[in-house]
């Protein structure tokens, strides 16, 4: 090589980028009963579920009575509050105070579509806020369209500001998604190599062995345990599971995937959770041992928990190992403790799952554990559990009032 070509290679130049940008994301509050919210005091607030933008989390907090006491609950305020760990945390906000008459009439204040002096707001650390004191004057929020039916919606959008260097490649190759699942299927649904048949209910499903062995260690012991003993089945009986269910399984078995559409047509009410098709699925997981089938029946479940179907689900969860929807069924009940404890899921529970009361119990007072740990003045916490203890115990319900049991 020539002392030219060196110096050319030596010297060719190189380039990065440096991009800043914003991640952004969106969350619709809305608060119901703000007549009822009204008299909570100056500086206390109605805080909504913590979501997540650009990697940290957040919350909307209003003020019923506002938070300034020197404006004597003149106006109502608003914040977006930093609600995780963080450190200088820079980011644009928007809040939107929605218009329910259908006119559009919104009233919007944004860091979005404007220049900005001073750049992005900073928050500092974890419960930093960015928001107006007097966001609103409330009695002419009261005499608005922006509350109707006694309710408020409130839009936040957050742009969490993220820079990053872009060093571009002079070649790339982008490389396919698997689809190894889709090969296992056709290997499914053609049928092709199968050595063993399952009889469900005089349906007949054709799989393979080595298949099912490798997915399920419930599998692997009966087809190794066969060939141990010389006793090969080439046709197994399977009595407790019905045809739709059993094909949910083996799709699953082979795809790693859920049939989204059986199991979107099939969403459970809230009087007959076991017996929706998830349900179903989540007792076969189960039985073969299949963990990450359960994990995925637990997530579907855990979508439409409410208070009616929560006692039911939780009994689920009990019986088959959910022990993720089991947790969050336990602090749901918890949390809504005293609409729960009027539902008729939760006579079912009192009635088929005695023992899940304790348990509920400890949810209730860990709860309370957390309250009064961030409330000075929350010693109460031990006689609101023994007063919870006797609801569940004798069917009073939390404002003290008997409630009527099944005969």
């Amino acid at each position: 090589m020539s002392d030219n070509e060196k110096n050319a290679l030596v010297n060719s130049p190189t380039s990065s980028r440096s991009i800043t940008e914003t991640v952004n994301g969106s969350h619709h509050f809305v608060i119901q009963g703000y007549s009822l919210a009204k008299g909570m005091g100056i500086g206390k607030h109605i805080a909504s579920d913590n979501f997540t933008i650009g990697g940290y989390q957040w919350a909307i907090y209003f003020y019923p009575d506002g938070k300034n006491p020197e404006d004597n609950s003149t106006y109502v305020s608003v914040f977006i509050a930093l609600a995780s760990e963080g450190t200088d945390v820079r980011a644009l906000f928007e809040l939107t105070l929605v218009d329910q008459s259908g006119k559009e009439k919104h009233k919007i204040h944004s860091h979005f579509d404007r220049s900005l002096e001073s750049g992005p707001y900073t928050l500092k650390y974890r419960g930093s806020m960015w928001g107006y004191k007097r966001f609103y004057r409330r009695a002419l929020l009261e005499s608005s369209d922006y509350l109707k039916d006694d309710c408020l919606r409130i839009n936040c959008t957050v742009g969490v500001v993220v820079s990053a260097v872009d060093c571009p490649r002079l070649h790339s190759i982008k490389v396919p998604e698997s689809d190894i699942g889709s090969h296992f299927g056709m290997l499914l649904d053609n049928k092709e190599g199968s050595d063993v048949v399952f009889n469900v209910s005089g349906q007949k499903f054709h799989a393979h062995k080595l298949v099912l062995a490798a997915r399920s260690p419930v599998f692997r012991s009966v087809f190794f345990k066969q060939d141990e003993d010389g006793d090969e089945h080439d046709e197994i009986d399977v009595a407790d599971m019905e045809p739709k269910v059993f094909k949910a399984m083996l799709h699953f078995i082979y795809r790693d995937a859920l049939m989204e559409d059986e199991l979107g047509s099939s969403s459970f009410s809230e009087t007959c959770v076991s017996d929706s098709l998830i349900a179903k699925l989540l007792a076969a997981a189960d039985k073969y041992d299949l963990g990450r089938l359960r994990r995925m029946c637990e997530s579907h479940l855990c979508k439409d928990i409410s208070v009616n179907s929560v006692g039911r689900a939780l009994a689920l969860a009990d019986r088959y190992h959910a022990t993720e929807l089991k947790s969050v069924c336990l602090r749901f009940a918890a949390e809504n403790l005293a609409a729960v404890m009027r539902s008729d899921g939760f006579e079912y529970l009192k009635e088929k799952c005695p023992k899940l009361q304790s348990e509920l119990l400890k949810t209730v007072a860990g709860c309370e554990d957390d309250d009064s740990s961030s409330n000075s003045g929350g010693g109460g916490a031990a006689g609101k559990s023994r007063s919870v203890c006797g609801q569940l115990s004798d069917g009073g319900d939390t404002n003290g009032r008997r409630v009527r049991q099944r005969t």
